[in-house]
């Protein structure tokens, strides 16, 4: 799911084409209860026009949402099952309706991408090896899936049917003068009935699942050190002050 807001050179055959960004100091911030969409959508905006006009550094921001849905740029109103289930709010962003809520770790990733090689498609598929990496340090393999934004994992050896997969974390971006906002979304342990009040991404034929349903407890601070560490392999630069 993406808005492309700014121009999109051609992209790299694969990731490995990628030219590596340089190491940085990224500002990482984890909010410790649930923050209110609005507010979020507020933060993001005032700190995309802080780090395009040089007074701010970079930004990784995790956190969880009260229980809500988002609706993308082409959300179609026949995808929000549930009308007044939760509260609906407008994204901004590309791509349909998602749901947050607690037990998801949402990551609000607010990057230079005019320094870090100005090509929106590798930052997506950076995003998605971001995720890949960060399942991978608790036994999950997660895939990419042709024509289908986000990562997947084949149910098969969760004891699902043959040819079953089911999505486990979410990719939404917005690209406002080569500076990122929004960002991805992975399911840990959110309660995943929620889902039923839309069809997620306007994809109907596959399921959703998360971590904990996979059958691995984590907590989420884990989750939150795996996302720090597989940051820095994909996208270079660690917390400030390390």
């Amino acid at each position: 799911m993406t808005d492309l807001t700014a121009p999109v050179p051609p992209a790299p055959d694969a990731i490995g084409d990628a030219v590596p960004a340089p190491a940085r100091a990224v500002e990482w911030r984890i909010s410790d209860t649930p923050v209110p969409y609005p507010d979020a959508l507020a933060e993001m905006e005032a700190r995309v026009e802080a780090i395009r006009a040089g007074t701010a550094p970079e930004l990784v921001w995790l956190l969880e949402h009260p229980p809500l849905y988002t609706a993308g740029t082409s959300a179609r109103e026949e995808d929000l099952l549930e009308p007044g289930r939760f509260p609906v709010y407008q994204a901004g962003r590309g791509g349909q309706f998602t749901y947050h809520g607690p037990g998801q770790r949402v990551a609000y990733v607010m990057l230079d991408l005019k320094t870090r090689g100005a090509d929106i498609r590798a930052f997506v598929q950076d995003l998605e090896e971001w995720l890949i990496r960060t399942l991978a340090a608790f036994n999950i393999r997660g895939e990419r899936r042709e024509g289908r934004v986000g990562i997947w994992v084949d149910k098969g050896p969760y004891g699902g049917a043959p040819g079953q997969e089911d999505k486990i974390a979410a990719i939404g971006v917005r690209v406002r003068r080569w500076v990122s906002f929004h960002g991805v979304a992975l399911n840990v342990e959110p309660d995943l009935s929620h889902f039923a009040g839309i069809v997620p991404c306007g994809i109907s034929e596959h399921g959703v699942t998360s971590i904990v349903a996979l059958g691995h407890l984590v907590a989420m601070e884990d989750v939150d050190a795996a996302l720090i560490a597989s940051f820095a392999e994909v996208f270079g630069g660690g917390p400030e002050g390390e």
